[in-house]
C-alpha cells in the first residue's frame, strides 16, 4: 500500500467539494485530522457558541467518514507542534489542507512549510482571494467594482464529488470529542441553540436545508430585511465551519435567475470580499481602517461604571429599545442573528452609545455560531465608518424608525417576552405610547440626544 496522507482539517469539515481530500485520496490512503488549537488564535480563539457548533460539526463529519469506513482523528495543543508530531508517528508523506488566510493562520502555514510537506489547496471561497483584482493588478478595496469582477470571473463551478479513499494500515491515538470541552457544562446555556438548529449540522443536513430555502429565494430580496419573516438561509454557520462550501450553495442556485438569486449570489460574493480584505489588512479585527478613531474617540467602558454598564445593558438586551433588545436576545439564545438586526444592533452600540465597535466585535465573536473573522470585522468596520469600504459614521440609523419600516412586531413580540402582549404599532416604542410594561426597562439614552451627542463627538474630532 501506498503511504499514507494527512488532510489537516480547520474551517472545512465535509468531504464533498474538498481539494484537500480529493488530492490526499488520488495520493494514498488518508488520515483525516483536526486540532484543536486555542494558542495559536491569540485574542481570537474559539468563542463559545462556535464551540458548540464545532462539536456537532466534528460528529457529523465523523459519521461521513465512517460510510467510508474511515474515522476523524482528534488531537488538542499548538498546530505547529502538533502536526509535525503526528507526521512522524504516521509516516505520513504529505500533509493536504485547504488554505485559511486569517493572519494566524498564514503565520503557522508559513512555519510549517518549512517543518513538513505541506500542500495548501484553495477551496474555501468562490475564487481564491486575491485572484480577482484591478486592471492594474491591485487588489480591490470597494465592494462594488469587485463584485462586478467576480460575476465575470465566475462561470459556474465543477463541484468535487466525496471522495473514495483507503484507509492507512494502522490509525494513529486519537482523544475522544468529547476530550475536547467544546459544549458548555458549568452551566449548560446552549439549550436555546439545541431548540434553534435541532439536528441540522453536518454537510447533508445543511444542503437539505438550502435545498427547502430556495423554494422561496425569489422572495430573498423582498423578505431579507424583515426579521418577523423566514427570508434568509441561515446557511453561514454552515459555511464559516466549512460543512458546505459557497460554491456548492452557488451551483444549487444554478437553476434560478430571480433578483432574489441574484441578491443572493451578492451575499457570497460579499464573503469572499470580506476574505480579501483581511488579506490586504490582517489587523482589520482589531484596528481601524481610517485615521481618526482611536481611543479618544470613544466612551471606553474602562473609564467608568456607567459605560461599563451600559455595554452590558445592550449585551443583556436591556436597553429600553425592542428592537435592539429583541436582536441581542435572540444571539444569546439561539447563536445567530438577522442580518439586518446586526446592523441596527451594531449601530446602536457604535453611535448612541459612543462605544468603541471593538467591544461589539468581541462580543459577536464569543456568541455567534458564525463568527467569522473576515465577515465580523468587515461588517463591524462598515457600520462604524471605520472601514476600507464603509457606510459613513454620520449616517445614524434610527432603531425605532428601522424597527417599524421592517415590520419587527412579530420578532420582537418572540423576543422580549415583556412586550408580547403589546398590539400595533405601540410594540415598536411602548415607552413612548405610554404602554411600557414596569418589567421592561426604560431607554438607556433618547434617540435624539444619542444622535446629537454622535454627530458633536465627529465634528470635534475632525476639526
Amino acid at each position: 500500500m501506498s503511504e499514507p496522507q494527512i488532510v489537516w482539517l480547520r474551517r472545512d469539515l465535509r468531504l464533498c467539494d474538498h481539494p484537500a481530500f480529493t488530492a490526499a485520496a488520488q495520493a494514498g490512503p488518508v488520515i483525516a485530522v483536526y486540532i484543536l488549537d486555542d494558542e495559536t488564535p491569540g485574542d481570537h480563539k474559539l468563542g463559545g457558541a462556535s464551540r458548540w457548533w464545532l462539536h456537532h460539526a466534528l460528529e457529523a463529519l465523523d459519521k461521513d467518514l465512517g460510510r467510508h469506513r474511515s474515522k476523524l482523528i482528534l488531537r488538542r495543543g499548538k498546530v505547529t507542534d502538533v502536526l509535525p508530531k503526528l507526521v512522524e508517528e504516521t509516516g505520513a508523506v504529505c500533509v493536504h489542507a485547504i488554505r485559511h488566510y486569517e493572519p494566524w493562520w498564514r503565520k503557522a502555514q508559513g512555519e510549517l512549510k518549512d517543518e513538513i510537506p505541506l500542500e495548501l489547496h484553495d477551496g474555501n471561497y468562490l475564487l481564491p482571494p486575491g485572484s480577482v483584482t484591478t486592471g492594474s493588478g491591485d487588489p480591490y478595496k470597494i465592494y462594488t467594482p469587485f463584485k462586478k469582477s467576480m460575476f465575470q470571473a465566475i462561470d459556474g463551478f465543477d463541484i468535487l464529488p466525496e471522495p473514495s479513499f483507503d484507509n492507512p494500515d494502522s490509525w494513529p491515538d486519537s482523544d475522544n470529542l468529547s476530550d475536547l470541552d467544546l459544549l458548555p457544562t458549568k452551566p449548560d446555556w446552549s439549550g436555546g441553540m439545541q431548540d434553534f438548529w435541532g439536528s441540522q449540522h453536518g454537510t447533508s443536513a445543511a444542503m437539505e436545508a438550502f435545498e427547502d430555502y430556495l423554494d422561496i429565494v425569489s422572495e430573498y430580496d423582498d423578505k431579507r430585511n424583515l426579521p418577523s419573516e423566514h427570508g434568509t438561509s441561515r446557511m453561514s454557520p454552515h459555511l464559516h465551519h466549512g460543512e458546505v462550501s459557497p460554491r456548492m450553495l452557488w451551483e444549487a442556485m444554478s437553476r434560478y435567475t430571480s433578483d432574489g438569486a441574484t441578491t443572493y449570489r451578492e451575499e457570497l460574493i460579499w464573503r469572499d470580499y470580506a476574505q480579501n480584505v483581511i488579506c490586504q489588512f490582517p489587523a482589520y479585527g482589531k484596528e481601524p481602517y481610517r485615521d481618526g478613531y482611536d481611543e479618544n474617540f470613544w466612551r471606553n467602558p474602562n473609564r467608568g461604571h456607567v459605560i461599563q454598564e451600559e455595554l452590558e445593558n445592550w449585551q443583556r438586551g436591556e436597553t429600553g429599545y425592542p428592537i435592539v433588545d429583541a436582536g441581542m436576545r435572540e444571539l444569546w439564545a439561539t447563536g445567530w442573528m438577522h442580518n439586518r438586526v446586526r446592523m441596527i444592533t451594531a449601530s446602536f452600540l457604535i453611535k448612541h452609545l459612543l462605544i468603541n465597535w471593538t467591544h461589539g466585535e468581541e462580543w459577536f465573536w464569543d456568541t455567534l455560531c458564525d463568527a467569522d473573522y473576515a465577515s465580523n470585522a468587515t461588517n463591524w468596520q462598515w457600520v462604524s465608518g471605520t472601514g476600507v469600504d464603509s457606510n459613513m459614521f454620520v449616517r445614524i440609523m434610527a432603531p425605532l424608525s428601522q424597527s417599524e419600516k421592517f415590520n419587527a412586531g412579530d420578532y420582537i413580540r418572540q423576543w422580549v417576552p415583556e412586550l408580547s402582549h403589546i398590539e400595533g404599532d405601540a410594540i415598536h416604542d411602548p415607552e413612548e405610547h405610554g404602554c411600557k410594561p414596569d418589567d421592561y426597562p426604560s431607554k438607556i439614552i433618547g434617540h435624539k440626544g444619542a444622535r446629537e451627542r454622535a454627530l458633536e463627538t465627529y465634528r470635534a474630532n475632525k476639526d
